[in-house]
C-alpha cells in the first residue's frame, strides 16, 4: 500500500454520498441503495453502464466534491485504483444487496436507501438520507 487509507468522517461521508446521488441523477441512473463508511462506500445503482464505469464515476464526482470542500490536502489519494464490483442478475440479488447495503454493515454512517425514500415515515414526505452525527 502506498498511501495511508483515507478514512472518512461525518462530513466526508456526507459529501461522498450527496457526490454520488448527484452523479446518478446527471446520468440518469436508478440509486437504489447506498452506504458511505469510514473508509470505503457499497452501492446497488440501475445503470447503462458496466460496474466498473459507474464505480469510476463516482469516484470522480467524490473526490470532486471533496476537493471543492477544502477539507483534505491537495493532491491527496482517497481511492484504489480498483474495488469490488459485480453485475445482479434477478430481484433476489438485488433486494439481498440492497438489504446487506442499507442494514448489514454495522452502524449506520451516510446511508440512502431508494425504497426508504418512497414509504414516508412519521409524516415526513421524504425522510432523506440517514446521517447520523
Amino acid at each position: 500500500m502506498k498511501h495511508q487509507p483515507y478514512l472518512m468522517d461525518t462530513i466526508q461521508r456526507e459529501i461522498v454520498l450527496d457526490a454520488i446521488q448527484e452523479a446518478c441523477h446527471w446520468r440518469k441512473w436508478s440509486l437504489l441503495a447506498v452506504h458511505v463508511r469510514s473508509n470505503h462506500v457499497h452501492a446497488v445503482v440501475d445503470a447503462d453502464r458496466s460496474p466498473e464505469q459507474v464505480m469510476t464515476a463516482f469516484k470522480a464526482y467524490a473526490s470532486r466534491m471533496l476537493n471543492g470542500s477544502l477539507l483534505d490536502p491537495p493532491g491527496l489519494t482517497r481511492w484504489a485504483r480498483h474495488g469490488s464490483t459485480r453485475y445482479l442478475r434477478d430481484a433476489d440479488e438485488i433486494s439481498a444487496a440492497v438489504g446487506y447495503v442499507v442494514s448489514g454493515q454495522g452502524e449506520d454512517m451516510a446511508v440512502y436507501d431508494q425504497a426508504a425514500e418512497e414509504r414516508p415515515e412519521r409524516g415526513e414526505a421524504f425522510p432523506g438520507p440517514r446521517c447520523p452525527g
